[in-house]
């Protein structure tokens, strides 16, 4: 058997976190995954990570919590991107900005790479370096680490999402979408193999919009006027997918994961974060 991997969809608010937490023991132990990363970039309120956050999903067991363009959005996770190894940003930031884009984690069964990039396809607040290029020019630094290498390539748009899989298709053994907060059915290995999925989902409410409380959302839609929204509680779910690789670094498989919460949330069942 290769390495296998576990990778958690965006995990949305405190509802996200509690899925993590009641679901993730049972899951690590059924899929036999030899290291788990989870996108965290809405971890704390819907928008971005808070310090606590981020160690507390580190003591649930995550290995590895990737971000994207709200990676900075919590003001206490600045200084902590530095001190916490668990902690990737985009590596298409620019030189200087705390934290590491890709690092080489050790399994049972060997190194794993794993790499962010972010697209820069509609994102208002963040405009960083062309993804495509910065893993051209990442490459070679990423194989003298390991022969397995995973991308979690955060953008809003499908397009660049599957252009992306075609650009890195026989030169990494992953690509893994995120943005949408909506699993998308496509899961695919390459004949180079590469593995990709166009979208991951989410960890948290399933009846919801994107993890969040329909009726704030829909009040937005409606009014043109920003709302903070709440977390929605309803159906809570763990979505994501495993992905195995053999001792080449080449896919073997990919599989979606849907995995239902069948504890209800309430309020004092989740870590919160008050950054």
């Amino acid at each position: 058997m290769g390495i296998r991997i576990l990778y958690i969809g965006e995990i949305v608010g405190r509802v996200g976190v509690f899925s993590v937490k009641k679901l993730l023991p049972a899951l690590r132990r059924e899929t036999g995954a030899d290291l788990v990363v989870a996108c965290a970039n809405g971890a704390t309120g819907g928008s971005g990570l808070g310090k606590a956050h981020s160690v507390y999903l580190r003591k649930l067991g995550v290995d590895v919590l990737t971000t994207g363009e709200a990676a900075f959005f919590k003001k206490d996770i600045v200084e902590a991107f530095p001190k916490s190894p668990w902690l990737l940003r985009p590596l298409n930031y620019p030189p200087g900005v705390p934290g590491r884009g890709f690092r080489s984690y050790q399994t049972a069964k060997g190194p794993v790479v794993v790499a962010q990039l972010l697209g820069q396809a509609g994102f208002s607040r963040v405009h960083l370096e062309n993804p495509f290029r910065v893993l051209d020019a990442a490459l070679p630094a990423l194989r003298e680490c390991s022969k397995t290498i995973l991308i979690d390539f955060r953008a809003a748009t499908t397009a660049e999402r599957r252009a992306m899989f075609r650009y890195a298709d026989g030169r990494v053994s992953a690509v893994i979408g995120s943005y949408g907060r909506a699993l998308t059915a496509d899961a695919s290995v390459s004949a180079a193999g590469t593995a990709s999925l166009t979208d991951s989902g989410r960890t948290g409410s399933l009846m919801s919009v994107g993890g969040m409380d329909a009726r704030t959302r829909i009040k937005e839609y409606l009014s043109g006027v920003p709302v903070w929204a709440k977390d929605a509680v309803e159906s809570p779910e763990l979505q994501g997918c495993l992905i195995e690789m053999n001792d080449s670094g080449r896919a073997v498989s990919i599989d979606i994961l849907r995995v239902p919460c069948k504890e209800e949330f309430h309020e004092g069942t989740g870590h919160s974060d008050k950054g």
